[in-house]
This record gives structure tokens, C-alpha cells and sequence, in this order.
């Protein structure tokens, strides 16, 4: 089976001369294989194509995709958007007292999915012109388990809520204070339970339009929990908090779903193979298709995922599977000191942030955690130059390239026009293009406006400019922050990559535990009290860092048998407490 796919966001009419018409071999016979419509965008004949991908080629803005299918996916077509659009194929189904996650990239219809199984999408079964009645959508599923669940929630004997992806556009679909919103989800809970549950005593009478990204994942987490539903869908639960808000939320999800029917998205695979039974990976092309396999155990369907390959349908996703070191990076480095820092203080009134003396040594990659307002921003931009120490000396006479944490789309020009500006000598290079550009998926984005970029998209534009400005020491601010699992490994694996081959220092700020095992080999520990007092300790080895760390969380890791990935044990386990009684939280060998 054989699917094309436009991707009209990339795709640039105006600015081509119609390449994949004119190099169709079968529209220089007289066929018309690619033909254009009203918009001037190009419609493939999906009949008439014969798969010879010169118009994939010869697209300058790689917005034509042609695809090869098994054709068993005929049958399992669940949705399809329009002519040479998006489609999905196959859903998940929620189980009673499981948690079921969904795992793969973004943009291949995870998001979809959901939509489907809450009612608010209607799968079309590829008809986009002439969609199917409900009684026709049932009748095709007739015998599965899905045809059961779509059956009681067309009527209305399932009740479902779902917490969105994009927590940061609430304050545009709900106006006022935080306890107006929660007032009017009032069922399982009330404000006041919900309010200690989720930290939000503190906000209830803060308008939506004040709160940080965490507060608005925590405002949305507590409205979608208060709600009393059969099935529960969390899209993306964990964005915008730090690793100890992640376990408590994961805990909170796991609790639910004793008596619940739960259904999450996630990208941080350390808190989904926390918190998930069973997922349903995703595989396809963003904005072509997208494909949801059985669901395994988790830690099959994680490792699977990392390994890129389908073993039952000879299926490989990833060019590389993505491999974890096996053992903690070394301790030992006997390179000079690049950037040293002494008892820095900073007091900004309601907040102080004290900072013990440490340094940075040529080459090292520190991780930097701790849970957020405890300052681990603010050492950042003390070592950038931005903020200046109350107390204390910074020996950086050093360049520093810095990736702020919150990126700023405000840049008239393309992508390219953006990267050229700022550092054309390096991003014009083979190394450069081979090491970063490619290993982000830059290319595609190269003619796309910077003011259109997604919250992905920007961030890894934003990874991309620290890396091609010429410094010492690259200080990166949450780089794992709106990417998918996928890109961020990829991020971590380029960042890591980059340093070693350039001999070059970094300094990583991020909640990832993932993303910090790939990019770290020492780390700094912050603490406090968040929001009025943080400290600063380290760098330490990795092992002493993630001990003191994960002793905080009170969570211990074990590093998986067959991809050395870090796994959080199971609360309680016998692994669990016998790692806490050797004081080894990181991870014990195998």
C-alpha cells in the first residue's frame, strides 16, 4: 500500500517552480499524476503514483512525502484529515485499574487518538467526504473491544475527562482566579482538598494569566482530577515541572487508576515507566501517518522504542537504536579548572540564593537539579554575565554561549535567515550540518518563518544557535522543555556529542532524568525552600550528585538489564529499600 502525504506547513508554492509536477515521470508522459489545487498546493494521485519518489527529491522544502505501507493496514485505517493528509491508523483501548500510556513522537495522531476515544472526534474511517454515522463507525468495529468502548461512550454510559496538551492556552479558555476555575469541577473533591493535593493553596485567588507553566499543569491536573469520570486521559502531564512535582503527579495518576480507567502521553520515559502498565507505542511520520502498535508490558514497549525496531511486524522506526552507558561516567578529571566560582549570594528580597564554591573543568558536562524557584536559573545567568553576585567571585573569563529557558520567537526572517545572521561560518559546514543540524531535524524547519515555529521547533532552533556560537563553556536552560521523547534523545546525544568532539565544557539545567544521564558526567544539587531561599551545592561526581539528589525524591534507580537505561524501582520493592539502606540511589549494577 502505497500513501502520499503533503505537508502544507512546509510546503512553499510561491517560492518553487512546481518541481514535483514537472519531474513526475508520469505527468511528462501526459498523465496527470500531480496536479494543483485552489491554493496552488500540489494534490498526488494516490492510484496513478507509482512510488518513484523524484518529487520527494526534488522538493526543496521536503514537504512531499510518498510511503510504503503493509498493506494489512487497509482494514485498520481509523482517520484520515483530508486528500494527501494526515491518517491514523489503529487505536488504543483503555483497561480498568491500568494505567495505559502512549508513546512516540509528536505530530503521528497520539493527541488524535484521544480525541477519538473521549467523543470529541468521530473517526472517519478514511471517508473525509462523506464521514461515517456513529451506528457505521460501531458496525465496523463490530467484536473488538474497541467496538464495546465506543458503543458505551456513544451512549453516554462512559463519562470522560481529559486534561490538554497546550497547558499554557487555559488562561485564554478560562478567564479569572484559579479558584473560579476549580469551583466548577467540584465533584470528587473539593477546592480545598484539591488546592493541598496539587500545591495550589498559595495561588486559588491568583488570576490564570499570573501563573508559571507549572502552576497551569498543576491547576489543570487538579480541574481534570476533581472531575468525576470514568476514563481519564492526561496529555502531557508532567511539562513544565520539576522531577519531584513529576513523581508526586505520576504517584497521584498510579492512585487513580486503582478504581479508575486511566490513559496518558508522556515523553519522560523514566516517570512513564514509572507510572504506566501497559503502552501502546506510535510510530509513523510526523504529519503523513501514524500507527499504534499492541499494546506490551512497559518495559518491553520502552525498550522497544529506544531499539526502533518491531520485532512482530519487521518494522524498523529508527535508523540507530539509542544506547545508555552502562556505567556512571568518570569521576576523575584531571583537566584544568575553565570557570570557577566562590560562595556566590544573591538576594532578590522575597527570594536569596547561596551557591557553594565549586568549578568546572575543560571538557566536563555538569548537570545541574533541584526543584524549581530554588535559583538554578539564576546561577546560569550569573556564569552567562546577565545577573551579578551580591557576595562571592566567578573566575569566567571565558566565552559563554547561553540557551535561556524561555525562548523568544521575536526574529523577522526564516530559520535560515536566523542561523546565517547569528553564525553563518559554522552552520554553513559539513561538521556542523552532519553533528547538529541533521541529528535536530533543522533542515526542515531552514524556510519556515521563526514567529510560526512550534514550542519544539523553537527550542531546538534555540539548542542549535548556542551550539554554533563559539565559546568555552555552553550553559543550556531546560533543553528538553516542549521536545518529544525522540528529539530528546536525539538533543541529548548531539549536546553530549558536541562537547566530546570539541573538547568544550557545558552546564545543563534540565528535569529529564534521561536527558541528564546522556549529557552529564558530574552534577550540582540545588535545595531550599522554593521560592524564598535556594542552595547551590557541587558539581559532584555523578554517583555522590544523583545519590543526594534522589535521596530528596526519595526515589532509587536500577539501570535496565538490556538497554542500561536508568528505571525507577517500584516504591518499597526489595530493590528499592535495599539501595536506600546502601545509600545508593542512583543505581545499583546489574
Amino acid at each position: 500500500m502505497r500513501i502520499a502525504a503533503v505537508l502544507n506547513d512546509r510546503c512553499q508554492n510561491k517560492k518553487c517552480n512546481q518541481e514535483c509536477a514537472k519531474f513526475c515521470p508520469l505527468n511528462r508522459t501526459g498523465v496527470e499524476c500531480v496536479t494543483f489545487g485552489e491554493k496552488g498546493k500540489p494534490i498526488i494521485s494516490e492510484t496513478l503514483c507509482q512510488g518513484c519518489g523524484i518529487c520527494v527529491n526534488k522538493c526543496q522544502f521536503d514537504a512531499v512525502k510518498i510511503i510504503g505501507l503493509a498493506d494489512e493496514l487497509k482494514t485498520d485505517l481509523m482517520h484520515q484529515y483530508g486528500l494527501n493528509s494526515f491518517r491514523l491508523y489503529r487505536l488504543p483501548v483503555p483497561k480498568k485499574g491500568l494505567v495505559t500510556g502512549i508513546l512516540g513522537p509528536n505530530g503521528i495522531g497520539k493527541t488524535t487518538a484521544i480525541k477519538i476515544l473521549c467523543g470529541i472526534e468521530i473517526p472517519n474511517l478514511g471517508r473525509y467526504e462523506n464521514p461515517p454515522s456513529k451506528e457505521e463507525v460501531l458496525a465496523s468495529f463490530a467484536g473488538t473491544e474497541l467496538h464495546d468502548y465506543l458503543e458505551n461512550l456513544y451512549a453516554g454510559k462512559i463519562k470522560t475527562a481529559m486534561k490538554p496538551q497546550y497547558v499554557d492556552k487555559l488562561p485564554q479558555a478560562s478567564k479569572g482566579v484559579v479558584r473560579d476555575l476549580l469551583s466548577r469541577v467540584q465533584e470528587r473533591m473539593t477546592i480545598d482538598q484539591a488546592a493541598e493535593m496539587f500545591e495550589l493553596t498559595e495561588v486559588l485567588d491568583r488570576e490564570l494569566d499570573k501563573l508559571s507553566g507549572g502552576e497551569l499543569q498543576r491547576v489543570a491536573m487538579a480541574a481534570t482530577m476533581m472531575k468525576d469520570a470514568d476514563v481519564y486521559f492526561f496529555d502531557e502531564p508532567t511539562s513544565y515541572l520539576d522531577i519531584y512535582q513529576r513523581v508526586k503527579m505520576a504517584r497521584l495518576i498510579k492512585d487513580l487508576s486503582v478504581e479508575k480507567q486511566v490513559m496518558v502521553i508522556e515523553h519522560d520515559l523514566a516517570i512513564l515507566d514509572f507510572l504506566a502498565d501497559n503502552v501502546n507505542v506510535v510510530y509513523g511520520s510526523e504529519g503523513a501517518y501514524g500507527v499504534f502498535t499492541l499494546a506490551r508490558q512497559v518495559r518491553t514497549a520502552i525498550n522497544v522504542y529506544l531499539d526502533g525496531y518491531l520485532p512482530e511486524e519487521n518494522i524498523r522506526f529508527r535508523d540507530r537504536p539509542i544506547e545508555f552507558e552502562a556505567s556512571p561516567p568518570r569521576g576523575d578529571w584531571q583537566t584544568a579548572d575553565l570557570i570557577s566560582f566562590k560562595s556566590l549570594k544573591k538576594d532578590f528580597g522575597e527570594f536569596e540564593l547561596d551557591i557553594t564554591g565549586g568549578s568546572v573543568k575543560i571538557g566536563e558536562s555538569v548537570g545541574i537539579v533541584g526543584p524549581n524557584a530554588t535559583g538554578k536559573t539564576t546561577l546560569v545567568k550569573m556564569l552567562a554575565g546577565i545577573i551579578k553576585p551580591d557576595e562571592g567571585e566567578i573566575d569566567n573569563k571565558v566565552k559563554v554561549s547561553y540557551k535561556p529557558q524561555y525562548i523568544s520567537a521575536d526574529f523577522d526572517g526564516t530559520v535560515r535567515d536566523l542561523l546565517f545572521a547569528k553564525a553563518y561560518d559554522t552552520v554553513n559546514t559539513s561538521f556542523f550540518n552532519g553533528e547538529v543540524i541533521e541529528p535536530l531535524g533543522i533542515k526542515y524547519l531552514m524556510d519556515k518563518s521563526v514567529s510560526k515555529l512550534s514550542g519544539g521547533e523553537l527550542q531546538r532552533v534555540a539548542i542549535t544557535l548556542c551550539l554554533a556560537t563559539e565559546a568555552d563553556i555552553y550553559l543550556f536552560d531546560e533543553p528538553s522543555a516542549y521536545l518529544d521523547s525522540n528529539q530528546r534523545m536525539n538533543a541529548a546525544k548531539t549536546i553530549r556529542r558536541m562537547m566530546e568532539k570539541s573538547g568544550r565544557s557545558a552546564m545543563v539545567v534540565d528535569h529529564d532524568i534521561y536527558f541528564l544521564d546522556m549529557v552529564s558526567d558530574s552534577m550540582m544539587v540545588f535545595g531550599g525552600e522554593p521560592g524564598h531561599h535556594g542552595i547551590g551545592e557541587g558539581p559532584f561526581e555523578m554517583r555522590d550528585g544523583m545519590n543526594k539528589f534522589l535521596s530528596a525524591v526519595d526515589i532509587t534507580f536500577r539501570r535496565d538489564a538490556d538497554t542500561h537505561r536508568p528505571r525507577i524501582n517500584k516504591p518499597e520493592s526489595r530493590l528499592d529499600r535495599e539501595q536506600k539502606s546502601k545509600g545508593e540511589y542512583y543505581y545499583a549494577s546489574n
